[in-house]
């Protein structure tokens, strides 16, 4: 087996101390959990998470060069932010590969799945011939508060893993059982609530697409977002969405390319859109149009060259479908 492409680095975020037959995947079980997120550094990327978009973030740990933190939402998903902070970082080889792929700069090209289900889930994928590792746990052979699984090559233009979570795991809380504290963490002055897409950029859409439907996530609807110079596919999974999408003309998704695959964006749900645009808008020092997404109205914070990504906030729809003409 050659060496994980990025496991060791997932092991980190989520708070490191110390054969069946064929059938389609539980894709209904499952939902996007997280994404994993370089910035310039940790100070950098935490002040543009709090400051200019009005996240509260979460402290994490800092071993060996590397710091991680949180930014947790309501419906359990989260982002993980990752920052360099000494010259001489130890990296692991998944790491190494993201910082080679980034080029030193911010961004994302890491996301998790979340199911309960993820026996069965692995044992479709291996009698579909994908090539999946072994079981990780952590944060220790003590008391393990995560599993997860991943793939010794990536099936789609971006890293991905499948993880679930005991109920009582807590990494950025000091005493699990202060249910107080847990509403507190997950609560943001811009009204985040959810996590409601992720966004993946390649050379070839239809190629994600194919794969998705392979391992368990079909319906696939197309779409074309004009504001991001994209177009694709929009993948439901579970309450979330999983866009595969590719470059249409000039625009964000062409700049992204230019630097290869990775994830071009995320898309949150929050409780007052005025109030999210508000802030951005003050952390940012512009005015900010919104526009008909595929999530309702939403307005598009400029972060890319902070984050290396787009984050996206949507007035939230109670019931709405996660791809557009579902259910119609």
């Amino acid at each position: 087996m050659r060496p994980l492409p990025f496991v060791s680095a997932c092991l980190l975020g989520l708070g490191l101390a110390a054969s069946a037959a064929a059938a389609p995947a539980p894709a209904t079980a499952t939902r996007l959990d997280h994404i994993l997120l370089w910035g310039h550094g940790i100070d950098q990327v935490t002040s543009v998470m709090a400051v200019k978009l009005g996240f509260q973030v979460r402290p994490g740990r800092d071993p060996d060069g590397v710091a991680n933190r949180y930014v947790r939402l309501a419906d359990s998903s989260f982002i993980e932010v990752l920052g360099i902070t000494r010259p001489d970082p130890k990296f692991d080889p998944g790491m190494k590969e993201d910082q080679q792929a980034l080029k030193g700069g911010p961004g994302s090209r890491a996301f998790g799945f979340r199911s309960s289900a993820l026996d069965a889930i692995r044992s479709s994928l291996q009698a579909k011939h994908y090539a999946v590792t072994p079981f990780f746990s952590g944060p220790d052979s003590a008391k393990p508060g995560w599993r997860l699984f991943a793939f010794d090559k990536a099936p789609l233009s971006s890293n991905t893993f499948f993880i679930d979570y005991k109920a009582d795991y807590a990494p950025d809380q000091f005493d699990p059982g202060n249910s107080g504290d847990h509403r507190v963490t997950r609560e943001h002055p811009n009204g985040a609530r959810e996590l409601t897409s992720i966004w993946l950029v390649s050379a070839d859409a239809d190629a994600d697409r194919q794969q998705l439907e392979k391992m368990g996530f079909g319906h696939a609807v197309p779409v074309k977002l004009p504001e991001l110079g994209a177009k694709g596919f929009c993948v439901p999974v579970g309450p979330t969405a999983l866009l595969a999408l590719q470059a249409d003309g000039a625009g964000l998704a062409a700049q992204a390319m230019a630097a290869g695959p990775r994830i071009l964006g995320v898309s949150f749900g929050v409780t007052d859109l005025g109030r999210a645009q508000r802030w951005v808008e003050r952390g940012y020092e512009r005015k900010l149009a919104t526009y008909r997404g595929l999530s309702g109205e939403s307005v598009l914070a400029p972060t890319v060259d902070d984050l290396g990504l787009s984050i996206e906030f949507h007035a939230m729809k109670a019931g709405a479908s996660p791809c557009p003409a579902m259910g119609s």
